[in-house]
């Protein structure tokens, strides 16, 4: 492994890896789009990380950009500090869940491996972070999951919050106050036809109605139909 590797090009690994998790290639317009910057700059650092020795990104001009072998190790390594720098300010420091992005985004390039094996530890070695992303493992293999978004189900259908994708503060408010957090079991009520809302109950409380927007931004487990 290349060493060291800035922060900026952590950043951009942990970006591919988000943007191709599906198997798909990153455009340079969505990770420009995702790291807020020009895409010509963007592509002059897809360029240069592909002419690394060893290059961390395979790139094709008009096709996009995807992860060498080196290049997702690197970026399964500044989740996994990101996603227990998240689990350990919520357990440990008191933080709520739509308050620790920015700072495990500020501290995850900082933290040494002693540091990330101690609070690993110190958390029991969770397998997911406060939204219920799963945590890279220590030798760095990302759990596979059985989670799908909430907006894919169908009337009468059960399932229970496993992941909240969504980083922004008022979205995550608005998922709390409706009891759709991780470990929330739910019901699908009913579809509606035209516009894909969904009728939902989370267990304990009464029937909301959600569209689009929330519900492509929760994934579940299903279990047994209603």
């Amino acid at each position: 492994m290349i060493e060291p590797l800035t922060h900026n090009i952590q950043d951009y690994l942990k970006a591919i890896y988000g943007l191709t998790s599906d198997g798909k290639e990153a455009s340079t317009s969505a990770l420009a789009a995702r790291l807020g910057i020009a895409a010509p700059s963007v592509t002059g650092m897809i360029q240069k990380l592909s002419a690394l020795q060893p290059p961390l990104v395979v790139y094709h001009k008009h096709q996009g950009v995807h992860l060498t072998p080196e290049g997702e190790r690197a970026a399964l390594e500044v989740i996994r500090h990101h996603r227990l720098l998240e689990a350990y300010l919520v357990s440990s420091l008191g933080y709520s869940w739509d308050a620790v992005h920015e700072e495990a985004c500020n501290l995850e390039h900082f933290i040494s491996e002693d540091f990330e094996k101690r609070i690993a530890a110190i958390l029991g070695n969770p397998v997911r972070d406060p939204h219920g992303a799963p945590i890279p493992s220590v030798d760095l293999v990302m759990p596979s999951t059985k989670d799908v978004p909430l907006s894919g189900l169908h009337g009468r259908e059960r399932a229970v919050v496993r992941r909240v994708r969504c980083e922004v503060t008022p979205i995550l408010l608005h998922l709390e106050s409706l009891g759709l957090v991780p470990g929330a079991q739910l019901d699908v009520l009913e579809v509606s036809p035209f516009d894909a809302n969904l009728t939902v109950q989370v267990a304990g409380r009464i029937p909301v109605v959600i569209g689009l927007v929330i519900s492509s931004q929760v994934l579940v487990e299903k279990m047994n139909e209603t």
